[in-house]
């Protein structure tokens, strides 16, 4: 029995510490910049949802944990940021550690200015900080509004098009 714990502990260590690099990486790499007025009714140009898809896909790997995983290293693309149930745990109890992330592709969970701030200062609408895993981000207004433009862009919904991306 305690063999097969040990064995669960080391399968499960590289998922986990790829998990808190991420999250260590991503958390400390941004700043916060002026906060001005997001523009109103403006369509986001092709190099902001560009910039948001790099930001999405390749800094902040928000995929790891939206997108629900067909196998440890391959994620589901046609489910692509649509929400999962998460596969990180905490290393000691936590009482409010979520069992699921939620979807942020498409019709985002929130305003604009909602996420913009998520982005910028870790803060959600009922004025509560991130709760872990999740990144307390702390982007650039111009980088969140990317992001945001991406996720409502349509490049964010699954498509089966896309290559199976494994985690880095």
């Amino acid at each position: 029995m305690r063999m097969k714990l040990v064995k669960a502990i080391l399968a499960s260590a590289p998922m986990l510490a790829l998990g808190l690099v991420l999250m260590l990486a991503v958390s400390s790499s941004w700043t916060q910049t002026a906060n001005r007025p997001a523009s109103k009714g403006a369509q986001p140009v092709a190099g902001t949802v560009t910039r948001g898809r790099y930001l999405v896909e390749d800094v902040a790997v928000c995929s790891q944990c939206h997108t629900p995983h067909t196998s440890p290293s391959s994620l589901d693309r046609l489910k692509w940021l649509q929400g999962a149930p998460l596969w990180l745990n905490p290393a000691m109890p936590a009482g409010n550690w979520p069992l699921e992330a939620p979807r942020i592709a498409g019709i985002v969970p929130g305003t604009d200015e909602d996420m913009v701030r998520l982005l910028t200062t870790g803060i959600w609408r009922d004025g509560n900080r991130l709760r872990p895993p999740m990144p307390q981000f702390r982007m650039s207004r111009e980088d969140a509004e990317a992001v945001v433009a991406y996720l409502k862009s349509g490049a964010a919904s699954p498509v089966e098009s896309r290559k199976q991306t494994s985690p880095r």
